[in-house]
């Protein structure tokens, strides 16, 4: 599989990254039957793998251990995040120093790894200095705990002031972000790509099939099932049928799936090769809940889209646009209604 520069690392990784957060009680509970997707992913030239301490609470880390013990390790680019929610106590989340030092070490033993090759803050958080997050992150580093340092689902502003506080401070930029974008996710083309693109950031997203959406699953006049994992059942924006913007992510499905047909591939193809074709990209992130969907995905690697087909796309979902602002993956608090409401005069 081709393999491609991750930003100004200097490392390369293979234009899929194979995303485990289908591994664990979210999706696939059965340990051995994930570590041989993993297995069969390195097989086919995958060599990124992209984790998080908040999936199935730690479970997926583990099993991803499990995976690459043995000799694996080595031949792998390994990413993991922190953010998330991970205990009772309210400090057992977020981007601050005394988190992020702490949950680091937790992240390492369920990985079975002495070094994280990716660390990745998990969503932006503005109530948290950005330099202090930087500082803790630069800290691991020059320890050897992390290699490289990203983001996932920042907004263009905050993209540019980590980099500039980076620099202004001589701390460790961030190499990566993880944004979502697919077909009927294509939001990041109007800043976030050409941001990513002026500072040599490598561009990573996640859900390339917009959560199943572009998998075939959804489709106009059929008994459209559930979310199949507990991950998604809980995005109840993203899938409640009735309302008007997931009504229209499915007109759109079902008329992308006729342009795969008549170019002679599957719609899960197109979805893949749309997102990897992309030149600001550098590896789109596949997360396989069995084999099956493993292997319906590895044939978009080889898959180049041309411009009339492109065209095609662009007339069904405008460059730019998320059909579904809930699929944003980040909701400014300032438009939150207890932000922009003025109090009224006593």
């Amino acid at each position: 599989m081709e393999l491609r520069p991750l930003g100004r690392a200097g490392v390369s990784v293979s234009k899929l990254c194979l995303g485990a957060m289908m591994f664990g009680a979210w999706g696939n509970p059965d340990h051995d039957d994930s570590i041989r997707i993993i297995h069969r992913a390195l097989d086919a030239g995958i060599n990124f793998i992209d984790t998080a301490d908040v999936y199935s609470q730690g479970e997926s880390e583990e099993i991803v251990g499990k995976a690459l013990a043995g000799g694996k390790r080595d031949d792998v680019v390994l990413a993991t995040k922190v953010w998330g929610q991970m205990g009772e106590d309210p400090n057992q989340r977020g981007v601050s120093r005394r988190w992020i030092i702490r949950e680091v070490e937790a992240s390492l033993r369920r990985l079975g790894t002495d070094w994280i090759d990716l660390y990745q803050i998990h969503r932006y958080e503005p109530d948290t200095d950005i330099e202090e997050t930087l500082g803790a992150l630069t800290d691991l580093v020059h320890q050897g705990k992390v290699r490289y340092v990203g983001h996932s689902t920042f907004p263009p502003s905050a993209i540019v002031e980590a980099q500039w506080t980076a620099r202004d401070r001589g701390l460790q930029r961030y190499v990566t972000e993880q944004p979502p974008y697919s077909i009927l996710v294509r939001g990041i083309e109007a800043e976030v790509l050409p941001t990513c693109a002026k500072y040599g950031i490598g561009v990573i997203p996640w859900s390339p099939l917009a959560g199943g959406w572009l998998s075939g699953r959804y489709r106009k006049g059929a008994d459209v099932p559930p979310p199949a994992s507990a991950a998604r059942r809980r995005l109840v924006d993203r899938y409640d049928m009735s309302l008007p913007a997931n009504q229209r992510k499915l007109d759109a499905a079902d008329a992308l799936a006729r342009v795969a047909e008549e170019a002679g591939m599957s719609l899960i193809e197109l979805a893949i090769a749309f997102v990897i074709n992309h030149p600001a990209v550098t590896a789109a992130i596949i997360g396989p809940r069995t084999m099956e969907q493993l292997e319906s995905q590895l044939p978009a690697a080889d898959v180049v889209l041309d411009q009339a087909l492109l065209d095609r796309v662009d007339e069904i979902v405008p460059p730019g646009t998320n059909i579904n602002p809930a699929d944003g993956g980040w909701v400014n608090p300032a438009l939150q209604p207890a932000a922009r409401r003025r109090q009224g005069k006593p």
